[in-house]
């Protein structure tokens, strides 16, 4: 016999679904739409369909937009000679909230990974090399992430467009600030001795 009504156990099941959601999130979620009004739960349906129905790509860097372009490409006082590459769109939020970099940026959408049968080819790559040729970038920073695929992705990016005459540069890694040196792992460690600076 079912715990519940056909409906909700849809609703529930779709909600399991999502990354991170359990069974008891998705319980709670379906019974808190369960309980909104139709007008709130229309609403909700509504944004999700917009979402899928009203978005697409930047022209130019592959973030998510919903025109021909995203505002960071859009925004004439973003310096335009200086690249940021990310892995996924959702990269791109860590680095804004520094308020530190002005410049614009490239997503990826992956990294390399062999084991799942990802190379360089299914990543957008070959409009950052279109967006390279016309000269105007002096500066590719690679915020990949730190991981076996990330590095793998950066050090293939770095030995494509070094030849190009391009400055490519990779963000330092390290010691979180506020962490003690005795939680860090030796790949941690290591990677912070090799990105140290003079003070």
């Amino acid at each position: 016999m079912p715990d519940f009504a056909e409906p909700l156990s849809r609703l529930i099941d779709e909600f399991r679904r999502l990354p991170g959601v359990g069974q008891k999130s998705a319980q709670r979620l379906a019974f808190h739409v369960l309980r909104v009004s139709r007008d709130d739960a229309a609403r909700l349906s509504q944004a999700i369909l917009d979402v899928k129905d009203k978005l697409g790509l930047c022209a130019t860097c592959n973030n998510i937009s919903d025109g021909e372009f995203c505002p960071y490409c859009n925004d004439t006082g973003r310096d335009p000679t200086v690249l940021c590459v990310v892995e996924e769109v959702h990269n791109i939020l860590p680095i804004e909230t520094t308020r530190t970099f002005h410049g614009r940026y490239h997503v990826l959408h992956g990294s390399i990974s062999p084991l799942r049968g990802i190379g360089p080819e299914q990543l957008k790559i070959k409009n950052l090399l279109h967006r390279l040729s016309t000269g105007d970038v002096t500066e590719i920073i690679l915020a990949t992430n730190p991981t076996v695929e990330g590095e793998a992705t950066a050090a293939y990016l770095s030995r494509l467009l070094k030849p190009i005459g391009v400055k490519v540069t990779r963000i330092a890694m390290g010691i979180p600030v506020g962490s003690d040196l005795e939680f860090a792992d030796e790949v941690t460690m290591s990677k912070s001795l090799e990105n140290r600076r003079e003070l």
